[in-house]
This record gives C-alpha cells, sequence and structure tokens, in this order.
C-alpha cells in the first residue's frame, strides 16, 4: 500500500489507479482527450470518474511535436477554469495540473489542484520545484531534461533501467522511458 498527501487528501493506493486525461488545448496528441468548451470538460470528467478514474490530470500546453510555447498566462487562462469548475463538481476528485511553469501551479493549486504534473522535470521553470515543495503539493516529475519545448521529440534518448544488469542502457526506440 502507498499513500500520497494531496494538500491534505490522502489518497490510499493499494493497486494501480486511473488519471484521466483533459487537454484544455486545440492541438493535442490525442483528438479525443481535447476538451476546448467547459461543459465539455465537465462531460469528459464524469465519464471518466464514472469509469474509474481517481486522478483529473489538465493540461493547456501542447507538448506534441512542432507545437508552439504558449505563454504561462495563456496557459493559466485555458485550465484555471477548468479546475476551478472540476474542484466545485467533483470534489472527491483528484486533480492534476499539466505545467511546466511554476505561475500556473502556484494558481491552479489555488484553484483547486493537488498534484503538480511537470514534463520537464523541473527545467523549464528554475522556480517549480520550489513552488511544489512550498505549496506541499505532490509532484510527478516527467521526461522532458534540458531540451527546449520545440524539440523534446526529435532524437531522443530515454535511459532505460535493466532489472537484470542492474545498470543503464541507451536507446533510441521510440516509447522506451525511464522507469
Amino acid at each position: 500500500m502507498f499513500t500520497l498527501n494531496c494538500r491534505g487528501r490522502i489518497l490510499t493506493i493499494e493497486t494501480p489507479v486511473v488519471m484521466g486525461i483533459i487537454n484544455v488545448t486545440p492541438d493535442s496528441f490525442f483528438d479525443d482527450s481535447r476538451k476546448q468548451h467547459l461543459n465539455d470538460a465537465l462531460q469528459q470528467a464524469e465519464i471518466m470518474l464514472q469509469q474509474g478514474a481517481v486522478i483529473l490530470d489538465v493540461g493547456g500546453q501542447s507538448t506534441r511535436p512542432g507545437s508552439s510555447l504558449l505563454p504561462p498566462g495563456e496557459e493559466a487562462e485555458r485550465v484555471l477554469p477548468v479546475i476551478e469548475a472540476l474542484a466545485q463538481n467533483f470534489p472527491a476528485a483528484y486533480i492534476s495540473v499539466d505545467t511546466f511553469y511554476a505561475s500556473v501551479a502556484r494558481l491552479a493549486v489555488e484553484a483547486g489542484a493537488c498534484i503538480i504534473n511537470d514534463i520537464s522535470a523541473g527545467f523549464m521553470d528554475e522556480h517549480m520545484l520550489a513552488v511544489a515543495a512550498e505549496l506541499q503539493a505532490p509532484y510527478v516529475c516527467m521526461h522532458m531534461h534540458r531540451e527546449k519545448h520545440s524539440t523534446i521529440y526529435r532524437g531522443r534518448f530515454y535511459p532505460r533501467f535493466q532489472a537484470s544488469t542492474g545498470g543503464l542502457e541507451t536507446s533510441k526506440n521510440k516509447g522506451d522511458s525511464c522507469i
């Protein structure tokens, strides 16, 4: 059993949990996750929760290859109304914000998010780790290291842990990731 303190709410994990992804961006990887209108996002959240999602992850920044980097203010305009509405309509859900901006993370937590999901591992905003610690919000540290946003998927090398050898292996295979 694993427990996670989500800003005073304890998430007990005895088996894997599902995180539903709600992208409030017009150019996300997956068409069906794109919910640009508040009512669409709320309807999708309700379906996800009914189907067993425990965490709802809200993102406003596309990270697909060739996407443009949004400034923090524009990202916040996309995610904050959705996070506020989710927190009000689904108080039992754990809400995660998918951002690499510390300022957006702070505003999202104030709006009702209780988890920060950062694909840049803190490298795109030098204040992110301090803000996550200050907010006492669980921090999901993802795969994008010190690369620029626009080159995130070009020629990427991912270290892969090899349990049998106890070492690291470098792989160019699409889909490999850190474990």
